[in-house]
């Protein structure tokens, strides 16, 4: 089969591996129908060293099962198949609680010991029992593959950010940032009944976007400017309660910091990519509360899979690329320069 290789920051390549094939018995075998680069994804290719040594791609997909281990019993092979961007064994105590990303049977897509990544035609998916969402009555010609896409991680993570910020009936919300997972944080937000949307965004095609799935306000100056614009927006200029930071650079969780009200939520699902932030004096003193982290996305499917199939949300609207495997690398070059907001991979 092929699959995507990241050799160095900006060299991406498509190579052949051998089929995956069931090593335990609680595996499945996944032929790949749809992936996609996420926004992460860029971080390894900004960053990459050869060092480093070379690594698979991806950690989004769906597709159909091939084969599946002895033990398992919730999928079988023809099922169409969400599969989360984390693989969790769903017994163990942190999956009970709905933290799957913590499951301690369970890990990451590309980890180097032998479970590749969905950039790929197909993908061995360990703990297939506890990872994998069957979704009946679809197929791979279905025009609802982008949004199913979204569910394996893009917009479980923004969901993610809303619950864990709280936002609830009437909140005022500040997302900060436009890529794909901002504005599936903007489409959460909605969902859960925020009356007011300040989404912090630059590029104009994102932003329409972000105004399409709920956005009331669009500010698209950065730093104090940014912060003041936005304080403007809000009750008395005191700033949101609820902040949801979707891009993991140091500026963005600082525009955050600058956002939020006395006694208020930030909810951080960017990346960090940053060893060092600014919790002390103007978190501290203000009695604000940080939060987040990778989204256990795997606990919201079922919860938000019925209105991606009715058709009430389309969160699949992230999507405004779509290319071949074997033009992988140029997607990659498309979402670096910011010519697309997220690309599918077909």
């Amino acid at each position: 089969m092929r699959a995507t290789v990241m050799y160095a920051a900006g060299d991406v390549r498509v190579e052949e591996f051998l089929d995956p094939v069931i090593e335990q018995p609680t595996d499945a075998v996944v032929r790949v129908v749809r992936s996609c680069i996420c926004g992460s994804d860029l971080h390894p290719y900004h960053k990459r060293t050869a060092a480093d040594g070379r690594t698979t791609m991806g950690h989004e997909f769906v597709g159909i099962v091939e084969d599946i281990g002895d033990d398992v019993t919730t999928v079988k092979p023809g099922d169409f198949v969400i599969g989360p961007f984390a693989w969790s064994d769903g017994t163990c105590e942190f999956c009970r609680e709905g933290l799957q990303t913590s499951c301690v049977h369970g890990g990451f897509w590309n980890n180097g010991r032998g479970v590749l990544g969905g950039q790929a035609e197909a993908v061995r998916v360990p703990q297939a029992d506890g990872t994998l969402v069957a979704v009946p009555g679809v197929d791979e010609s279905s025009p609802l593959l982008p949004s199913l896409l979204t569910l394996s991680d893009v917009y479980g993570t923004g969901w993610h950010a809303a619950v864990r910020a709280g936002v609830t009936e009437g909140d005022t919300v500040v997302v900060v940032g436009d890529g794909a997972v901002g504005l599936l944080c903007v489409l959460s937000a909605r969902r859960l009944g925020a009356e007011r949307i300040i989404l912090m965004g630059r590029h104009e095609d994102r932003t329409e976007l972000g105004r399409r799935f709920g956005a009331t306000d669009v500010v698209s100056q950065r730093g104090e400017e940014g912060i003041a614009a936005v304080r403007e927006l809000t009750p008395d200029g005191y700033g949101a309660k609820r902040v949801l930071e979707a891009v993991g650079y140091a500026p963005a969780f600082e525009q955050a910091i600058g956002v939020v009200r006395p006694g208020g939520v930030i909810s951080r699902v960017g990346v960090p990519q940053y060893v060092e932030a600014p919790v002390g004096g103007p978190v501290f003193y203000r009695n604000v509360t940080v939060t987040g982290g990778p989204a256990p996305v795997r606990a919201y499917i079922e919860h938000l899979l019925p209105s991606v199939l009715d058709g009430s949300v389309d969160p699949g609207l992230v999507f405004d690329r779509t290319i071949a495997l074997e033009d992988v690398a140029d997607g990659y070059r498309a979402m670096d320069g910011r010519e697309a907001l997220k690309v599918m991979i077909a």
